[in-house]
C-alpha cells in the first residue's frame, strides 16, 4: 500500500463526509476508496470510521489522526513546492472559511492584490456566519467574530473595537435621538440573530441589558446593516459591521457614552509546528488589510 496515497484518500474520506463523495473527488471508484480505508486500517490496527446506513463518522482514534495527517501533508506539499519551484515562494492551495460580512466587505475587494503578490496561491473559500468545527470540517483557517471556545486552535486577533448602536441619519431625522438606553424603548429597534437583550456600561462602569423591541428579526449581519442604512431603525453591533458606513456617513454611531466593548475579530487554525509559508502569508495578508480597513 502507497502510505502517502491512503492519508490523501483518508483526508478527503473526512472532508467530504463519505467514501462516494471523496471517490468523486479523487477521480476514483467507491470500492477502491472502501479498500484503500480497510487497508489502512489493518496497517494502524485501528478502527477510523463508524460506519452505519445514514452516516459516517469519525472515531476519536480518526479524529486525532486527521488532525496530525493534515499537518504532513501540509509540510510535504510544502516541501515538494519549494523543491519544484526552486525559489521557496509561497504556494498550495487554502481552504478557508470566513463571515458573509468580512469576506464581501473587507476580503473580496482585496483579493486581486492577494494573487497578484501569491500567484502560485489558490484559494478555496467559503462564508458562514454559523460556528463550523474547523478540524472536522477540514478548513485550514477560518475567520470568526466573538471568543474563540476552541482550545484545540491557535488564535491570532486581527482588530477589535467598540459594541456600536446605530442609525441612519434619515430615521434619527424623523424619530429623533435616543440619548440614554432606556430611550431605545420608544424606537424601533432591529433585531439581530444574537437577541433582543442589548447590553450596556452605566456611568458607574457597571453593564446592564435593554430589552429591545421592533418590528424585525434578522439573522444575516449583511442584511440587517442594508436594513439600518436604509431608515428603517435602530440596530446594535460590533464596530467592525458598520465601519464603513460610519465613515461615510451612511450611519451614526449613538449612546456612545454607555459603549461595551464589542466582539473581537480573530484568524484561526489548527496548530502546526512548522506553520506552511502559504498560511503564514494568507494569515499575514488578513492581518493587513484588516488593520487598513
Amino acid at each position: 500500500m502507497d502510505k502517502f496515497i491512503a492519508l490523501r484518500v483518508f483526508t478527503r474520506v473526512v472532508e467530504h463526509g463519505g467514501f462516494t463523495a471523496a471517490a468523486a473527488r479523487l477521480g476514483q471508484s467507491p470500492s477502491a476508496v472502501t479498500k484503500t480505508i480497510s487497508r489502512l486500517e489493518d496497517e494502524l490496527g485501528a478502527q477510523l470510521f463508524n460506519r452505519s446506513t445514514r452516516r459516517l463518522r469519525t472515531t476519536d482514534f480518526g479524529r486525532e489522526f486527521y488532525e496530525r495527517t493534515v499537518r504532513i501533508l501540509a509540510d510535504l506539499e510544502e516541501a515538494e513546492a519549494t523543491i519544484k519551484s526552486g525559489s521557496g515562494a509561497p504556494r498550495g492551495t487554502i481552504r478557508a472559511v470566513f463571515p458573509l460580512s468580512f469576506g464581501r466587505v473587507t476580503l473580496a475587494p482585496e483579493l486581486p492584490r492577494f494573487f497578484a503578490k501569491y500567484p502560485e496561491i489558490s484559494l478555496e473559500l467559503h462564508f458562514n456566519d454559523s460556528a463550523v468545527d474547523l478540524i472536522a470540517e477540514g478548513y485550514e483557517l477560518a475567520v470568526r467574530t466573538g471568543h474563540p471556545t476552541d482550545s484545540r486552535l491557535t488564535t491570532r486577533l486581527l482588530t477589535k473595537g467598540p459594541q456600536v448602536t446605530v442609525a441612519a441619519p434619515s430615521y434619527l431625522a424623523r424619530h429623533g435621538e435616543p440619548k440614554t438606553p432606556q430611550d431605545l424603548r420608544q424606537h424601533n429597534c432591529i433585531i439581530s440573530r444574537f437577541g433582543p437583550d442589548w447590553t450596556y456600561k452605566g456611568k458607574d462602569g457597571r453593564t446592564f441589558t435593554i430589552r429591545a423591541r421592533g418590528n424585525a428579526v434578522i439573522n444575516s449581519g449583511d442584511v440587517l446593516r442594508e436594513t439600518v442604512v436604509a431608515g428603517s431603525g435602530i440596530a446594535q453591533g460590533t464596530w467592525w459591521l458598520y465601519r464603513k458606513d460610519l465613515a461615510g456617513g451612511d450611519v451614526k454611531a449613538i449612546l456612545r457614552d454607555y459603549e461595551i466593548e464589542g466582539a473581537p475579530v480573530s484568524v484561526l487554525y489548527p496548530p502546526q509546528r512548522h506553520l506552511p509559508a502559504k498560511l503564514r502569508a494568507f494569515i499575514d495578508f488578513l492581518a493587513m488589510i484588516t488593520k487598513s480597513g
